[in-house]
């Protein structure tokens, strides 16, 4: 499964904010209630968030096995 929690460190760490992503970037309360609740978004919301947060996808998310994967 793809976890998140990079980005939450990331954006602890940024000048940004929850507040200043949905305001100032546009970003949608939708899309960080999925991050927050590692559900599926875009390459293009990772894009977006790398340019806003200025850091590489390994500052947005992680790969990690779980049985909860759908099978091959």
């Amino acid at each position: 499964m793809i976890d998140y929690t990079p980005f939450w460190e990331t954006l602890k760490q940024s000048k940004e904010n929850w507040y200043t992503l949905t305001k100032k970037h546009h970003v949608s309360d939708s899309t960080l209630h999925r991050l927050k609740h590692n559900q599926d978004i875009s390459m293009k919301t990772v894009n977006d968030l790398c340019r806003i947060l200025d850091c590489e996808i390994d500052g947005i998310a992680r790969y990690v096995p779980s049985d909860k994967d759908q099978a091959l």
